[in-house]
């Protein structure tokens, strides 16, 4: 199901995570943060050994994901989160694994 919301009150984060955050359950931890928070969107590993992930929701809710982006579970060393805000495309469904 496609997104069905206001697209003038909600933005996009894409965000890469770097550090030791792959084989430690943070795709996992993220998709459950998001689905709480009621965000759509998706996280995936990539090639390079980051993950990353597109979320789109409210500000205050996409900043709480980010903060637990930068924080990851506890098995995860996370250097840094890559973060790039933009206007929400309304192209999502609702938040999960994928890639």
């Amino acid at each position: 199901m496609r997104a069905t919301y206001n697209l003038g009150r909600v933005e996009r984060l894409h965000g890469v995570v770097h550090g030791g955050v792959q084989g430690v359950g943070f795709r996992y931890f993220l998709m459950r943060e998001a689905r709480r928070l009621g965000l759509r969107g998706w996280v995936r590993n990539r090639d390079d050994g980051t993950v990353e992930f597109v979320a789109e929701g409210g500000r205050a809710d996409l900043e709480r994901l980010e903060q637990s982006a930068q924080r990851g579970p506890q098995m995860a060393h996370v250097d840094r989160v890559d973060a790039q805000w933009s206007a929400a495309a309304g192209n999502l469904d609702s938040f999960d694994l994928t890639g």
